[in-house]
């Protein structure tokens, strides 16, 4: 199953403060943790993924990279999105205090008897999926993409509000969430009678029909950021659905497929290139044109006596690497090719050859054991 947006795991928006955010996980964390929950698999994935969530967007430097690069951009760090499972303890404990006992966290957070507020509640529009394929030197050297994408807006007739005649909602008495279970794990939802708004519409928008969006077509000028591999993701925040009654917009998701080239393979930063060299070059030595990633040639130096399959390696020829200037490097292997057709005089010139390096058909055991 496809990872869920880090924002919408914590129901939060995409400008959540860091209070925010922390509330949101203790939430999340209280409803879902192992203690309470010590067979039940569901609640115990729920509250990793909410885990990592949190470890993510609570970072600065993780989200800012989570932000531009969605989950990809999360490959440069030590251990990728989040830690380890130990992780998930340490987290909790931060947030709650290392000396509060679990019966202690439920009793400050569900105490206090304050009811509930009431108002209308946000939600976040959609996060939509755009796939884009480029070529291969595309995605080294970075290239300018229009795209052309299909979003809601909100709808322009009635301002997103849907029509005239609002009333209260029946269904939640116009809070915008209902409440479901019981005892202490009470779970509490967007109504979706009223969409979270707490009231529903009695005139509805003749151009919306009452949802307050439209659909509407855009182009857009895309930057693919030299290097981006294939299977990358790249967020374009806000760029989704609109969200309702004040909720962020969703985000524009791009999955890039990378075409593969003819010549080279890319592993990591790195490159790979497999090229002929003649039997004499090898043998004598030869300075030769290699092609590189970025288009150009260099000169590459095969050192006499080369055997075939040996690996040169030119640093900082490879894939320029998302974040920074350095490079990875391009391996060049070496595929010496025998001659398939030679004149008379070749033949005679290579059997005085074969004579005087007394070379014999058949290798002895003991050359298979050196």
């Amino acid at each position: 199953m496809a990872k869920r947006d880090y924002y919408e795991v914590l129901g939060v928006s995409k400008t959540a403060t860091e209070e925010e955010i922390k509330k949101a996980y203790r939430k999340i964390a209280l409803q879902n943790h192992p203690d309470t929950h010590p067979n039940d698999k569901e609640a115990e994935e729920r509250f990793k993924e909410a885990s990592e969530a949190y470890e993510v967007l609570s970072d600065p430097k993780k989200r800012s990279a989570y932000d531009q690069f969605g989950f990809s951009g999360m490959n440069d760090f030590q251990g990728g999105a989040a830690g380890n499972y130990s992780n998930v303890y340490r987290d909790f404990s931060d947030i709650f205090g290392g000396g509060s006992s679990f019966s202690d966290i439920f009793s400050s957070f569900f105490g206090g008897g304050r009811a509930q507020q009431r108002g209308s509640y946000g939600e976040p529009g959609a996060s939509l999926r755009y796939d884009l394929t480029i070529d291969f030197s595309e995605a080294v050297s970075g290239c300018k993409k229009e795209i052309t994408f299909s979003h809601k807006v909100k709808c322009s007739s009635c301002g997103g509000t849907g029509g005239t005649g609002r009333k209260t909602c029946p269904t939640c008495h116009g809070s915008g969430r209902v409440t479901s279970g019981g005892g202490f794990f009470q779970m509490s939802t967007t109504c979706r009678t009223c969409g979270g708004s707490g009231y529903v519409i009695e005139n509805p928008c003749a151009e919306c029909h009452g949802s307050g969006k439209v659909s509407k077509t855009e182009k857009l000028a895309v930057t693919i950021p030299a290097g981006v591999d294939n299977g990358a993701r790249l967020t374009l925040r806000g760029k989704g659905d609109a969200g309702t009654n004040g909720g962020s917009d969703g985000d524009l998701v791009l999955f890039i497929s990378v075409r593969p080239d003819k010549y080279f393979v890319r592993e990591g930063s790195d490159v790979y290139l497999q090229i002929p060299v003649a039997i004499t070059q090898a043998a004598l030595g030869a300075s030769i044109l290699v092609p590189t990633v970025d288009g150009t040639s260099i000169k590459v130096d095969i050192p006499a006596g080369i055997q075939s399959g040996t690996m040169l390696r030119v640093k900082g020829k490879g894939i320029p690497m998302l974040r920074g200037s350095s490079r990875g490097d391009m391996y060049i292997r070496v595929m010496i090719e025998t001659p398939r057709r030679l004149s008379s005089k070749a033949k005679n010139l290579m059997k005085e050859l074969a004579s005087e390096l007394k070379e014999t058909t058949n290798p002895t055991p003991m050359e298979f054991q050196e």
